[in-house]
């Protein structure tokens, strides 16, 4: 275990791994040339698990295409770079890898969002293994909980009332936001995650936001003298 994904497992406690799928060779050699051999070396070595009790799954690329595409379709990504979903939150947030732009997008699917950054320089200077470290090492267990309408935090309740999640599964809230529905625990249930998310895709209007590490770059904020 490396130092950044030690760090993720053991400070952050995101350990231990449950829920593991063993990784198919054939989607390693798939994925060989997508997907940073950092990222296919956690495959190998921990597969497509479960962690933080649930909090937070890494997953099949291919099981979850149709979502990236019902996210992605229409909007200026979908010519940009080819994604795929590497990683998925208990409530629906999607982390999507860029063959070329590294993890360039997130999407809150529970709220309809999708947060775009860029990490194309990156990618072009060979530092993909060294994102998909920090990737893990940067993951924190309030950041990927949800706050319930009074600002609440959600994932241990859930837990408790409904049980912990399975493979494929997330805390879907029903009704969904964007038909008229609370955040809040009484209207969260076990989903199946694809099912879930392409249908919260299709209901309303996807919101772009800002890429702000590009907006502080333009600004100068980065720039040392």
């Amino acid at each position: 275990m490396d130092q950044e994904f030690g760090y993720f497992y053991n400070e952050e406690k995101f350990g231990p791994a449950f829920e593991r799928r063993d990784v198919p060779t054939s989607s390693v050699e798939k994925f060989r040339d997508k997907l940073p051999g950092q990222l296919l070396q956690y495959w190998r070595e921990y597969g497509w698990s479960g962690y933080g009790n649930g909090l937070f799954w890494t997953v099949d690329p291919d099981q979850y295409a149709p979502v990236v595409e019902a996210w992605l379709d229409g909007t200026p990504f979908e010519e940009r770079d080819s994604y795929h979903a590497i990683a998925v939150s208990a409530f629906g947030e999607l982390f999507l890898w860029g063959e070329k732009t590294g993890f360039s997008i997130s999407v809150q699917t529970l709220w309809g969002m999708i947060f775009p950054a860029d990490a194309a320089a990156e990618v072009a200077d060979g530092n993909s293994d060294f994102l998909v470290r920090a990737f893990f090492m940067a993951k924190e267990k309030e950041q990927l909980d949800q706050l319930d309408d009074a600002e609440h935090p959600l994932f241990g309740r859930a837990v408790r009332k409904l049980g912990v999640l399975e493979t494929g599964q997330i805390y879907g809230l029903v009704p969904a936001l964007a038909l008229g529905g609370s955040c809040d625990l009484e209207h969260l249930e076990k989903v199946d995650a694809v099912t879930h998310m392409i249908m919260l895709a299709q209901l309303g209007e996807r919101q772009i936001m800002r890429d702000v590490v590009a907006d502080a770059k333009a600004a100068g904020l980065f720039d040392v003298g």
